[in-house]
């Protein structure tokens, strides 16, 4: 995507060739700038202190940590070791294991001394692979904001809602529910995105807003809570939404809050669609009740940080000193409240039927 008319993924390699470029998102909206990954260690506290976050990109950078895991020890046991540390960063993502067994398959067979170049290769490939898989969710859900608004008249604007960040700063590039959104914008459909500021870390007023803000896309920022009666009173014409983990029958497990939007949504006959990569699937669940959901530190909870009026970067408290807090990251929304999927492989009902029917290899898999 674009920043200042340059392009930029959110994850890429220096220029010396082997250490990692990130754009550091806990200083966005206010300071566009950049940390590069040098070991193991800096790759896993990117992941856990949120410089990265996101489903997608949480899984490349894991892919480039042990990348760099790799230049000093390429052994067997390092390699698990590595796995262990990146895995235990975040619990609720289901990208980051995967792209952790893609990398643990790629060098395990290997010698030790074809490890590192090899590590690397197959980083940028879960890279390059994001990409194309964003523009392609990207695609199919540009058929659906296009036949919803045709079909509602053409309004203008065309109102969507959209929870947490699930644009390119979530992925490599594009993002996942956000990538409809810039296609239909591109495509001269008038939309307008209602981007809901996403307690308690505020990802969509910080992150989503930036974003489509830097691509010219009309969007206002709202309360957490203002989005049911936006429902009520006609002012939101569909939802996008993106998935940290879906289970093979449609749960969809995203940032806390998704589940009442879609409680909102159902109950106003707005339609609801989660658009996610299928690396995002937990081919061995079925029931998102099973899905670990993340518990984060209380700060991000009873604490703000925001730009004061001298231009100085500040955090404060909002909550009475004796008071505790208790800060879900996740939550769950049941199958029977989603619209539809929208992957790389097309659109499908939220069932096990309608995910196998776009990856049928996999019907035995999520069967068993």
């Amino acid at each position: 995507m674009l920043i200042n008319g340059e392009h930029f993924r959110s994850i890429w390699l220096n220029d010396d060739g082997w250490r990692v470029n990130i754009i550091d998102q806990t200083t966005l909206p206010f300071n566009f700038s950049l940390v590069h990954l040098s070991t193991l260690q800096d790759a896993a506290c990117a992941i856990s202190d949120m410089n990265v976050r996101g489903a997608p990109l949480i899984g490349a950078t894991a892919a480039y940590g042990i990348a760099l895991t790799m230049r000093n020890d390429a052994g067997d046991s390092a390699i698990q070791i590595a796995c262990d540390t990146l895995h235990a960063t975040r619990p609720t993502a289901v990208n980051l294991p995967w792209a952790l067994g893609e990398m643990k398959q790629c060098l395990l067979p290997l010698p030790e001394k074809d490890r590192e170049i090899a590590a690397y290769n197959k980083a940028a490939e879960i890279c390059d692979a994001d990409v194309k898989t964003c523009k392609s969710i990207g695609e199919h859900g540009l058929k659906i904001v296009r036949k919803l608004w045709e079909e509602k008249g053409k309004p203008n604007p065309f109102h969507i809602l959209t929870h947490c960040n699930a644009g390119w700063l979530a992925c490599v590039d594009w993002g996942t529910a956000l990538a409809p959104i810039y296609l239909a914008h591109d495509a001269g459909i008038p939309v307008h995105v209602w981007v809901d500021e996403t307690r308690p870390r505020n990802q969509g007023a910080a992150l989503t807003a930036f974003e489509l803000g830097a691509h010219g896309v009309p969007h206002t920022v709202i309360a957490d809570n203002a989005g049911g009666h936006l429902m009520q009173i006609g002012q939101v014409h569909m939802v996008i939404v993106g998935s940290d983990r879906t289970t093979f029958t449609g749960d969809v497990c995203n940032k806390i809050g998704t589940y009442l939007k879609a409680l909102a949504a159902h109950e106003s006959h707005v339609p609801f669609y989660v658009a996610l990569p299928s690396t995002t699937i937990d081919w061995s669940l079925a029931n998102g009740s099973a899905i670990p959901i993340e518990m984060r530190n209380p700060v991000e909870l009873s604490h703000v940080r925001g730009q004061a009026s001298d231009g100085s970067i500040q955090e404060v408290r909002l909550i009475p000193s004796e008071s505790r807090a208790k800060n879900y990251a996740f939550d769950v929304t049941p199958a029977k409240y989603v619209s539809g999927l929208i992957t790389e492989r097309g659109i499908c009902t939220a069932s096990e039927d309608g995910i196998t029917s776009l990856f049928p290899e996999r019907k035995r898999k999520a069967a068993e």
